[in-house]
């Protein structure tokens, strides 16, 4: 990490009194004007459902009339996967700060570089930080458990809290916004099956078996059972994240040592490009190989019909859903809120879904992701 404790709380700071500079609450509440979002050029890969329960949001949070709201917005990074989170987010913002109703920030490392422990002890940090200088709502991507206690007092205190990716069930945070983890690898399996020889055979997953990311491991699972139910063997392979060339070797012992042989390979986080590499170095290049995410290597090996589709999880609606959301519960309650986003709602869980894109799609998805500023 180059940003120190003393950069965040400076960042920090610096948003959200910036943010409150202007005219007086009162002022801004009287002036608050209709929503007006910015509108997507039409797309196939627009998600047409969710975007309609955005609509009626906007609608009802329009009808409202609050004070206007700090909130605060704290992702895990402003680069790669999160990247179009971060789009997203800006957005909202945006829109929601032009008809005077909401001011803040969006704030995330910049550094490529990763210690768990660390980026866990800074985001509570900026949890507390937020707070302290005047912070009324929080949509974030939290580092993990250790972030629970912190969301907690927020959430204790009134301020409305959404976490967007990661989830913390076991926090008091009312509603996530992301996917259903176990219906996504099943979505992911479902799309592999068919193209791979009848049994006997072998599935390696490149996953993640480790509790401690129990949303690794349901997605795992999804994609596990349909490989099981339909008569193979299955090897889920730990995704080993901090080491590549470590994790490829790993790989490629698994495929030259399975028995029955490895007739298929599915990845199912954004390193997933590696299971290409891992099956080269097995001399194994003809099997069929489905990923999840769209990594710029994804996108290179797809276009090279190496891997024959992904599954992408709509990383910039969550971030434009966060900072709506959580305005939508301070003006209109959460019960109005989860009403109005019934139709993805389950429990408390926003479920996004995953898009299926087939390696002839890849660079009609990209141009899309292009179009509304998403790249990663």
């Amino acid at each position: 990490m180059t940003m120190t404790g003393r950069d965040w709380a400076a960042a920090i700071g610096l948003a959200l009194t910036t943010a409150a500079c202007g005219a007086s609450d009162t002022d801004a509440a009287s002036a608050a004007a209709p929503i007006k979002r910015i509108p997507l050029p039409p797309n196939e890969f627009i998600p047409e459902q969710i975007e309609a329960t955005i609509d009626e949001l906007v609608a009802e949070i329009n009808k409202s009339s609050i004070q206007p709201m700090q909130i605060a917005v704290l992702l895990k990074s402003l680069h790669d996967f999160f990247a179009p989170i971060a789009t997203g987010a800006n957005r909202a913002m945006g829109e929601l700060g032009a008809s005077g109703r909401a001011t803040g920030n969006v704030l995330g490392s910049t550094d490529a570089s990763a210690d768990q422990e660390q980026l866990t002890k800074f985001q509570t940090e900026q949890i507390q930080r937020a707070l302290a200088e005047g912070a009324e709502g929080l949509a974030i991507t939290p580092f993990g458990e250790d972030n629970a206690t912190a969301l907690d007092k927020a959430t204790a205190k009134g301020i409305p809290v959404v976490t967007l990716d990661t989830d913390l069930a076991s926090s008091n945070r009312p509603i996530h916004v992301g996917i259903r983890s176990y219906s996504a690898g099943k979505t992911a399996g479902d799309t592999l099956l068919p193209m791979l020889l009848k049994p006997p055979g072998t599935v390696l997953i490149h996953g993640w078996a480790d509790p401690v990311w129990l949303d690794g491991v349901h997605r795992t699972d999804g994609a596990r059972e349909v490989f099981e139910k339909a008569g193979y063997e299955v090897i889920v392979h730990q995704s080993i994240y901090d080491d590549e060339a470590r994790d490829v070797e790993v790989m490629r012992g698994e495929i030259e040592d399975a028995d029955p042989p490895v007739v298929g390979l599915i990845g199912m986080f954004s390193d997933s490009y590696r299971c290409v590499l891992a099956a080269d170095a097995a001399r194994a290049t003809g099997l069929p190989i489905v990923t999840f995410d769209f990594a710029p290597q994804t996108a290179d090996y797809m276009r090279q019909g190496r891997i024959r589709a992904t599954h992408v999880q709509r990383q910039y609606y969550e971030g434009y859903l966060g900072p709506y959301i959580v305005y939508g519960i301070k003006s209109i309650g959460l019960d109005a809120v989860k009403e109005i986003l019934a139709p993805q709602l389950e429990g408390s869980v926003f479920d996004l879904g995953v898009g299926v894109v087939p390696s002839d799609k890849v660079d009609a998805y990209n141009d899309f992701l292009g179009e509304i500023g998403a790249e990663q």
